[in-house]
């Protein structure tokens, strides 16, 4: 990455990604700030997606909901502008991916409505913290992440399996990562599933239907934490006429702290 923006200051990130300074993933940016995962959505559609979200809070955590038509949200931080600060969206239309654009102004429309759920790459610096391991961030990519066979609770048209993410510990790093994401419900909390990824219907942990593979070291268990792309693939299985989502580990970085958000 080149320095042409402060990676630290969650402003300047935003700006980076609406000057298209930044395209590329957000782990490891603004460290100690919530990052949100984006699904947006017509308002016909958005009850339906509100309840999903209620009844499925472990994949899917709310931190905002916008009104229909307005794209700023200003209680995730300084002018948030959910058409530009996105560093990647994806466009869908008939549940087919048609488009990868890194803004969107001229795809908003009146009657959309943006929901903001909390991600994952928000309790990683609690971990480094700890000095638990991030094995993307130390390999410098994106986070791999899975669909499961494990079910979320359906609400109107949208429903469909878990997609969890996952990172590489030791049983004792996975035993004390327990500990340390618990404290972050709003941002998918503790890990769901340890060991075995058939058991959660994973064939190839090498294989991740979303981001990059990472190296699993001897002595090393995958850990999954439910992941905030469950949304993005549930709204592909409900097949809406119309719908954007982040391109998966391009999130908005909001200005929130992960301490804001942690259960002390």
């Amino acid at each position: 990455m080149s320095p042409d923006f402060d990676r630290a200051d969650p402003h300047a990130v935003r700006l980076a990604a609406r000057t298209g300074a930044l395209t590329g993933h957000t782990a490891h940016l603004a460290p100690g700030r919530v990052q949100a995962n984006l699904a947006i959505l017509p308002v016909a559609l958005a009850h339906d997606f509100l309840r999903f979200c209620q009844r499925n809070p472990k994949p899917c955590p709310l931190l905002a909901v916008s009104e229909p038509g307005d794209p700023m949200l200003p209680m995730l931080g300084r002018d948030v502008d959910i058409r530009t600060d996105v560093p990647r969206y994806r466009v869908w239309c008939d549940g087919e991916l048609v488009s990868e654009p890194t803004d969107i102004r001229d795809l908003w429309r009146d009657d959309l409505v943006a929901f903001l759920i909390g991600c994952s790459f928000s309790f990683e610096a609690a971990m480094l913290a700890d000095g638990l391991p991030v094995r993307h961030i130390e390999q410098g990519t994106n986070v791999p992440m899975y669909r499961t066979n494990v079910p979320t609770v359906e609400a109107g048209p949208f429903g469909g399996p878990m997609v969890v993410s996952m990172r590489p510990l030791t049983a004792a790093q996975a035993i004390r990562a327990v500990q340390v994401t618990s404290r972050f419900p709003a941002v998918h909390g503790a890990p769901v599933h340890l060991g075995d990824p058939a058991a959660i219907g994973i064939a190839d942990i090498g294989k991740p239907d979303y981001g990059d593979p990472v190296e699993m070291r001897p002595g090393e268990i995958p850990v999954f934490w439910a992941c905030g792309v469950t949304p993005q693939s549930v709204i592909e299985h409900a097949r809406p006429p119309f719908s954007i989502s982040h391109a998966p580990g391009h999130m908005l970085v909001t200005d929130l702290s992960n301490s804001a958000v942690a259960v002390m």
